[in-house]
């Protein structure tokens, strides 16, 4: 079985995996950082929304082995310090304080793809932007209204980091 190596949330990892091995897989079941989602399996959904060389990629979308050498960031990578001093990123936060979830099954990746969308397209989002953003990530809890509020917090958040 080959062997792939790649950076995960800035630490270095390594795993035997088979040729079809999805990252998501690899991610939830190599490396146990189950934040990322799995819900279709086509990547329509968007739950397994991560940062791949500083790009947001689904990672159902994207074989193991092809990440070779690469720089993986996941929702537990977003948030800094210890599991007791733990600072969220101002996406998480902003999610929190607006309350822009229900279950929470797409959360994480909503919230990548907003980190994403604001490297992108900037700091001053209006609701007609976040919603064409984010078209490719699926709630079938909300009407999406708090996440798009959660999403305009966080960016104006993240204009200081």
């Amino acid at each position: 079985m080959p062997t792939v190596a790649m950076t995960v949330n800035g630490k270095s990892v390594a795993g035997n995996v088979e040729g079809r091995t999805l990252l998501v897989q690899f991610l939830r079941e190599h490396l146990q950082l189950t934040g990322t989602h799995v819900g279709c399996d086509t990547s329509q959904c968007g739950c397994c929304t991560i940062h791949l060389n500083g790009k947001g990629v689904k990672s159902c979308a994207v074989l193991a082995l092809a990440c070779e050498g690469a720089d993986v960031v996941t929702i537990e990578g977003l948030a800094t310090g210890g599991t007791a001093d733990v600072k969220l990123h101002p996406m998480q936060e902003a999610f929190r304080e607006h309350h822009g979830l229900q279950c929470g099954f797409c959360t994480p990746g909503m919230i990548m793809s907003a980190v994403d969308m604001v490297k992108r397209k900037g700091h001053d989002l209006d609701e007609k932007a976040i919603r064409k953003q984010l078209e490719g990530n699926i709630c079938r809890c909300t009407g999406y209204h708090n996440i798009v509020l959660a999403v305009q917090a966080g960016a104006a958040a993240m204009k200081g980091n």
